[in-house]
Protein backbone atom coordinates (compact mmCIF):
# COMPACT_ATOMS: atom_id res chain seq x y z
CA UNK A 1 0.00 0.00 0.00
CA UNK A 2 1.27 3.36 -0.74
CA UNK A 3 2.35 5.72 1.95
CA UNK A 4 0.59 9.04 1.35
CA UNK A 5 2.44 10.92 4.15
CA UNK A 6 5.42 10.73 2.50
CA UNK A 7 4.15 12.76 -0.85
CA UNK A 8 4.08 16.12 -1.02
CA UNK A 9 0.74 17.72 -0.45
CA UNK A 10 -1.53 19.85 -2.95
CA UNK A 11 -2.70 22.91 -1.36
CA UNK A 12 -5.42 25.13 -2.86
CA UNK A 13 -4.96 28.68 -2.54
CA UNK A 14 -7.75 31.31 -2.58
CA UNK A 15 -6.79 34.49 -4.20
CA UNK A 16 -8.79 37.49 -3.29
CA UNK A 17 -11.68 38.90 -5.37
CA UNK A 18 -10.31 42.21 -6.29
CA UNK A 19 -7.32 44.65 -5.22
CA UNK A 20 -7.79 44.37 -0.97
CA UNK A 21 -5.01 44.10 1.31
CA UNK A 22 -4.89 40.05 0.67
CA UNK A 23 -5.11 40.10 4.94
CA UNK A 24 -8.33 41.44 4.74
CA UNK A 25 -10.15 39.25 3.11
CA UNK A 26 -7.73 35.84 3.58
CA UNK A 27 -7.13 34.25 6.71
CA UNK A 28 -3.60 33.91 8.16
CA UNK A 29 -2.89 30.45 7.25
CA UNK A 30 -2.43 31.45 3.93
CA UNK A 31 0.41 33.35 5.13
CA UNK A 32 1.72 30.32 6.74
CA UNK A 33 1.25 28.20 3.22
CA UNK A 34 2.81 30.65 1.09
CA UNK A 35 5.48 30.85 3.40
CA UNK A 36 6.30 27.08 3.17
CA UNK A 37 5.56 26.25 -0.17
CA UNK A 38 7.97 27.16 -3.67
CA UNK A 39 5.93 25.17 -6.30
CA UNK A 40 3.05 26.57 -7.63
CA UNK A 41 0.16 25.69 -10.21
CA UNK A 42 -0.96 29.29 -11.65
CA UNK A 43 -3.26 30.57 -14.20
CA UNK A 44 -0.90 33.50 -14.73
CA UNK A 45 2.51 33.47 -13.62
CA UNK A 46 2.67 37.50 -12.71
CA UNK A 47 -0.36 37.87 -10.92
CA UNK A 48 0.90 34.73 -8.98
CA UNK A 49 4.05 36.46 -8.36
CA UNK A 50 2.48 39.76 -8.06
CA UNK A 51 -0.03 38.03 -4.99
CA UNK A 52 2.95 35.83 -3.10
CA UNK A 53 4.69 38.98 -2.82
CA UNK A 54 1.58 40.66 -1.19
CA UNK A 55 1.32 37.94 0.93
CA UNK A 56 4.71 37.15 2.37
CA UNK A 57 7.19 40.26 0.76
CA UNK A 58 10.03 38.51 2.55
CA UNK A 59 9.78 35.25 0.00
CA UNK A 60 12.71 34.88 -2.25
CA UNK A 61 11.05 35.60 -5.34
CA UNK A 62 13.97 33.53 -7.82
CA UNK A 63 13.39 30.16 -5.80
CA UNK A 64 9.56 30.56 -6.80
CA UNK A 65 8.62 27.62 -9.73
CA UNK A 66 5.56 28.01 -11.68
CA UNK A 67 3.87 25.79 -14.13
CA UNK A 68 0.57 27.03 -16.27
CA UNK A 69 -2.50 25.70 -15.96
CA UNK A 70 -4.76 27.98 -18.12
CA UNK A 71 -6.70 27.88 -21.71
CA UNK A 72 -3.17 27.17 -23.72
CA UNK A 73 -1.92 24.83 -21.59
CA UNK A 74 -1.30 21.33 -23.80
CA UNK A 75 -3.00 18.18 -22.15
CA UNK A 76 -0.15 16.22 -22.40
CA UNK A 77 1.79 18.92 -19.73
CA UNK A 78 -1.10 18.29 -17.29
CA UNK A 79 -0.08 14.53 -16.28
CA UNK A 80 3.70 15.95 -14.81
CA UNK A 81 2.52 19.11 -13.04
CA UNK A 82 2.34 17.18 -9.78
CA UNK A 83 6.23 15.94 -10.10
CA UNK A 84 7.01 17.54 -7.14
CA UNK A 85 4.18 16.21 -4.89
CA UNK A 86 5.64 12.56 -5.91
CA UNK A 87 8.79 13.61 -4.47
CA UNK A 88 7.63 14.83 -1.58
CA UNK A 89 7.42 18.54 -1.89
CA UNK A 90 4.55 20.30 -1.21
CA UNK A 91 2.87 22.19 -3.89
CA UNK A 92 -0.03 25.43 -4.09
CA UNK A 93 -2.78 25.38 -6.56
CA UNK A 94 -3.43 28.98 -6.95
CA UNK A 95 -6.25 30.86 -8.50
CA UNK A 96 -6.43 34.04 -10.54
CA UNK A 97 -9.32 35.15 -8.25
CA UNK A 98 -11.61 33.50 -5.75
CA UNK A 99 -11.33 29.48 -4.85
CA UNK A 100 -9.26 27.62 -7.00
CA UNK A 101 -11.19 24.32 -8.82
CA UNK A 102 -14.53 26.30 -8.91
CA UNK A 103 -15.20 27.70 -12.26
CA UNK A 104 -11.62 27.78 -12.76
CA UNK A 105 -9.44 24.90 -14.58
CA UNK A 106 -7.83 24.17 -11.52
CA UNK A 107 -10.25 21.05 -10.71
CA UNK A 108 -8.12 18.98 -13.28
CA UNK A 109 -5.07 18.80 -11.64
CA UNK A 110 -7.23 18.18 -8.07
CA UNK A 111 -8.51 15.10 -9.85
CA UNK A 112 -4.82 14.28 -10.71
CA UNK A 113 -4.12 14.52 -7.09
CA UNK A 114 -7.04 12.25 -5.92
CA UNK A 115 -5.49 9.76 -8.63
CA UNK A 116 -2.40 9.91 -7.42
CA UNK A 117 -3.10 9.69 -3.80
CA UNK A 118 -2.00 13.15 -3.60
CA UNK A 119 -3.60 14.33 0.05
CA UNK A 120 -5.75 17.55 -0.84
CA UNK A 121 -5.91 20.38 1.21
CA UNK A 122 -8.03 23.25 0.60
CA UNK A 123 -7.71 26.71 2.30
CA UNK A 124 -10.61 29.05 3.25
CA UNK A 125 -10.97 31.81 1.14
CA UNK A 126 -13.74 33.91 -0.95
CA UNK A 127 -15.63 32.27 -3.55
CA UNK A 128 -18.20 34.64 -5.35
CA UNK A 129 -20.97 32.21 -6.16
CA UNK A 130 -21.21 31.63 -2.62
CA UNK A 131 -21.05 35.00 -1.65
CA UNK A 132 -23.31 35.61 -3.97
CA UNK A 133 -25.89 33.24 -3.48
CA UNK A 134 -25.31 34.13 0.60
CA UNK A 135 -26.90 37.75 -0.21
CA UNK A 136 -29.19 36.83 -2.66
CA UNK A 137 -32.12 36.12 -0.44
CA UNK A 138 -32.93 32.95 -3.11
CA UNK A 139 -32.89 29.33 -1.91
CA UNK A 140 -29.52 28.79 -0.22
CA UNK A 141 -30.18 24.95 0.16
CA UNK A 142 -31.00 23.73 -3.78
CA UNK A 143 -28.93 25.76 -6.27
CA UNK A 144 -26.96 24.99 -9.80
CA UNK A 145 -24.38 27.27 -10.94
CA UNK A 146 -24.23 27.04 -14.96
CA UNK A 147 -20.97 29.00 -15.50
CA UNK A 148 -21.45 31.03 -18.71
CA UNK A 149 -24.60 31.10 -20.49
CA UNK A 150 -24.99 30.96 -24.70
CA UNK A 151 -22.95 34.29 -26.58
CA UNK A 152 -25.95 33.39 -29.52
CA UNK A 153 -29.11 35.56 -28.09
CA UNK A 154 -31.82 33.33 -29.32
CA UNK A 155 -30.12 30.40 -27.63
CA UNK A 156 -29.46 32.47 -24.59
CA UNK A 157 -32.89 33.19 -24.27
CA UNK A 158 -33.86 29.66 -25.24
CA UNK A 159 -31.56 28.33 -22.15
CA UNK A 160 -32.65 31.01 -19.57
CA UNK A 161 -36.51 30.19 -19.83
CA UNK A 162 -35.10 26.73 -19.41
CA UNK A 163 -33.62 27.38 -16.22
CA UNK A 164 -36.66 29.67 -15.00
CA UNK A 165 -39.06 26.86 -15.66
CA UNK A 166 -36.39 24.30 -13.25
CA UNK A 167 -36.17 27.03 -10.95
CA UNK A 168 -39.75 26.84 -10.50
CA UNK A 169 -40.42 23.33 -10.80
CA UNK A 170 -37.39 22.72 -8.56
CA UNK A 171 -37.48 25.43 -6.14
CA UNK A 172 -34.19 25.95 -7.20
CA UNK A 173 -31.97 29.35 -7.43
CA UNK A 174 -30.24 29.35 -10.83
CA UNK A 175 -26.33 30.99 -10.63
CA UNK A 176 -24.63 32.13 -13.46
CA UNK A 177 -21.88 34.47 -15.07
CA UNK A 178 -21.18 36.78 -17.77
CA UNK A 179 -17.81 38.37 -19.47
CA UNK A 180 -18.05 41.61 -17.66
CA UNK A 181 -18.18 43.49 -20.80
CA UNK A 182 -21.48 41.59 -21.38
CA UNK A 183 -22.88 42.20 -18.17
CA UNK A 184 -25.30 45.23 -19.10
CA UNK A 185 -26.83 43.45 -22.49
CA UNK A 186 -27.15 40.49 -19.95
CA UNK A 187 -29.39 42.30 -17.32
CA UNK A 188 -31.17 43.82 -20.24
CA UNK A 189 -31.57 40.02 -21.77
CA UNK A 190 -32.91 38.49 -18.51
CA UNK A 191 -35.30 41.64 -17.69
CA UNK A 192 -37.29 41.05 -21.41
CA UNK A 193 -36.84 37.34 -21.27
CA UNK A 194 -38.33 36.37 -17.64
CA UNK A 195 -41.46 36.76 -16.22
CA UNK A 196 -42.28 39.65 -14.47
CA UNK A 197 -42.38 38.15 -10.95
CA UNK A 198 -39.04 35.97 -11.32
CA UNK A 199 -36.44 37.35 -9.02
CA UNK A 200 -33.18 38.17 -10.50
CA UNK A 201 -30.13 39.06 -7.91
CA UNK A 202 -27.22 40.52 -9.09
CA UNK A 203 -23.65 41.04 -7.24
CA UNK A 204 -21.15 43.41 -7.80
CA UNK A 205 -17.70 43.64 -7.10
CA UNK A 206 -17.95 41.35 -3.68
CA UNK A 207 -15.88 42.09 -1.19
CA UNK A 208 -14.59 45.79 -2.60
CA UNK A 209 -15.90 48.95 -2.04
CA UNK A 210 -17.85 49.53 -4.61
CA UNK A 211 -19.67 46.32 -3.98
CA UNK A 212 -23.80 45.87 -4.98
CA UNK A 213 -25.92 43.32 -4.53
CA UNK A 214 -29.72 43.41 -5.45
CA UNK A 215 -32.37 41.28 -5.40
CA UNK A 216 -35.51 42.30 -7.21
CA UNK A 217 -38.23 40.94 -9.50
CA UNK A 218 -37.79 41.66 -13.24
CA UNK A 219 -41.13 44.52 -13.24
CA UNK A 220 -39.27 45.91 -10.26
CA UNK A 221 -35.43 45.88 -12.23
CA UNK A 222 -37.69 47.27 -15.28
CA UNK A 223 -37.53 50.67 -13.03
CA UNK A 224 -33.74 50.14 -12.02
CA UNK A 225 -30.83 51.58 -13.41
CA UNK A 226 -27.29 50.43 -12.93
CA UNK A 227 -24.42 50.27 -15.03
CA UNK A 228 -22.25 46.88 -14.87
CA UNK A 229 -20.17 47.20 -17.67
CA UNK A 230 -16.84 45.58 -16.49
CA UNK A 231 -18.08 45.43 -13.37
CA UNK A 232 -17.16 41.56 -12.20
CA UNK A 233 -20.79 40.35 -11.34
CA UNK A 234 -22.88 37.36 -10.64
CA UNK A 235 -26.25 36.64 -11.42
CA UNK A 236 -29.19 34.57 -9.68
CA UNK A 237 -32.79 33.77 -10.92
CA UNK A 238 -35.55 32.08 -9.59
CA UNK A 239 -39.13 32.05 -10.45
Amino acid sequence: MENVQQKGKLYLIPNRLGDLPPLEVLPLSIRKVINEVDHYIVENEKVARHFIKKIVPSKSQPSLDFKLLNKFTSELEIPNFLDPCEQGIHMGLLSDAGCPGVADPGAQVVALAHQKNIQVVPLVGPSSILLALMSSGLNGQSFTFHGYLPIDNQERKHFVKKIERASIELNQAQIFIETPYRNNKLLISLISTLQASTRISVAVDLTLSTEFIKTQTVSEWKKTSIDLHKRPAIFLIQG
